[in-house]
Formats: structure tokens, C-alpha cells, sequence
């Protein structure tokens, strides 16, 4: 019962899940403004002032890595290096990083330096807002992953991103994705390997007949071969007995 009605979600899901990858990619877009408007107000208060320039890039840099994520453009790509992002995992990965992007970035609103006097009402409700919509996102991409996954064949899982892909045809495309497919030793060897004997060459003999081809092959064994050869020989050469008439024994005249 539940993989029938999650098989029925396959087609409000397909819509509801591309709305979902919509604003995720607006929440990333935001997040990357967060940072970039941050960046430009960092002030010089030590000489650890680097390390949270860097906070700033990195966050920027990993909410374009997910933009790339959530475009259909390398899932080759994210199917070999990053499967924690391809079609295989769902969006329980995505949530968490989403989450995480979130908190740090309300997180910096605790300092001084991007208060709303420092940084401005414009910048400082883009940080806000940035964070607030990447975790509510976060956990809004956390459940569609379990509402429109199906694991009731067990072989063959479908994941929420397959149902925002391929919609009613992920069960379809699934069964036939390469990376997919499950390798299995045989329990009978006889299935896999060709057996080879008398009868397999007296039916392919069969074969050639049937075809209208006639060969003139003959198939005699060596051993055989050699073995009339013997015996034609000895019939053709008999040994001659020698001539007694001319031995000594028989003429003691010779010994005088």
C-alpha cells in the first residue's frame, strides 16, 4: 500500500520537487550575496582577519559547487566524484548542508561588524534572509526526501531526485540506469559457459547441411592413420630367406 501511494506521488512530485530545486537555487544565490556583501565589510581588527575572509569564500564557493549540484548539466560528473549529490542519494545530504550554510550565516550576525548600523538595512536583510531561507530549505529538502522516495523494491530504490528527473518514469529509468545494476555470481555454472562435445559438433554439422553447404572434410584419427600405414607396408615387403646352397657348413670342400 505504501509503494502504491508513493508510486501516485510520482507525478505531483515531479512538479512540486522542480519548485523545491527552484528556490534552493535562490537560497544559494542569496547565501553567495551574504558572503560577497560580508566580505566587503570585514574590518581589520587583528591579524586573524584572514581566516574569516576565507570563512566568507569558501561558504561562496560551496553554494556554487550546490547551484552546479542541482543543475541537470554533470550528473556524470556528481554520479563518479560526489555521490552524496547524484541521483542515488536523495536530498538528505543537500539538507544538512543546507542547514549548516544557514546557522553559520546568521551565526555572523552576532558581530559588530555586520550589525545592521555597519553593514545597512539593505545587506543586513540579505544575510538574514539568506540564512533564514537555506535552513528552513534545509529541512523542507529533508522531508521531500522521504515523502517521494521508494524503497519498497529493494534492489532498485527510487530517490527523490530520480521522481524530480524522470517523474512517473523513474521506476523506468531506474531499472535501467548502468550504475544501477547489481553484479551477481551465477549458482549454476552451466548458464554462463558453453558446453562443447559430440553433440554440439554433429548439430552444427546439421547446420551446414541444412544450409546447403557440403565440405569435403574428412576426419580421421593420426593414430589410425598410422597403423594402416604399418600394415600396408608389411604387406607389400616380405623378407627373402637367404641361400643355404652357397653356406659353409653345407660345403666342407671349402675348409680344405
Amino acid at each position: 500500500m505504501a509503494g502504491l501511494f508513493k508510486k501516485s506521488l510520482a507525478g505531483p512530485g515531479f512538479v512540486i520537487l522542480n519548485i523545491i530545486r527552484g528556490i534552493n537555487i535562490i537560497a544559494f544565490l542569496d547565501i553567495i550575496a551574504a558572503s560577497v556583501a560580508m566580505l566587503i565589510k570585514i574590518s581589520i581588527n587583528n591579524n586573524f582577519f584572514f581566516f574569516e575572509a576565507v570563512n566568507h569564500v569558501v561558504t561562496a564557493v560551496l553554494s556554487i559547487f550546490l547551484i552546479l549540484s542541482e543543475l541537470p548539466i554533470l550528473d556524470d560528473f556528481f554520479t563518479r566524484r560526489c555521490p552524496q549529490l547524484s541521483n542515488t542519494a536523495g536530498f538528505a545530504p543537500l539538507a544538512l548542508v543546507m542547514v549548516v550554510l544557514g546557522v553559520s550565516v546568521v551565526g555572523n550576525l552576532n558581530n559588530n561588524d555586520y550589525s545592521e548600523k555597519e553593514l545597512g538595512m539593505s545587506f543586513w536583510q540579505v544575510v538574514a534572509s539568506a540564512g533564514i531561507l537555506s535552513m528552513t530549505m534545509g529541512i523542507v529538502n529533508f522531508i521531500a526526501s522521504f515523502i517521494f522516495a521508494d524503497s519498497s523494491d529493494g534492489e532498485n530504490p527510487i530517490t527523490a531526485r530520480q521522481v524530480r528527473a524522470n517523474g512517473r518514469l523513474a521506476q523506468k529509468s531506474n531499472s535501467q540506469n548502468p550504475h544501477q545494476r547489481s553484479f551477481k555470481l551465477p549458482l549454476n555454472r552451466a548458464d554462463t559457459l558453453p558446453t562443447y562435445g559430440a553433440s554440439t559438433r554433429s548439430m552444427s554439422m546439421r547446420n551446414n547441411n541444412s544450409n546447403g553447404l557440403r565440405l569435403p572434410i574428412k576426419i580421421s584419427s593420426p593414430v589410425r592413420e598410422q597403423g594402416d600405414n604399418i600394415s600396408k607396408s608389411g604387406s607389400e615387403t616380405h623378407p627373402t630367406p637367404p641361400d643355404l646352397a652357397h653356406h659353409p657348413a653345407l660345403n666342407p670342400s671349402e675348409f680344405v
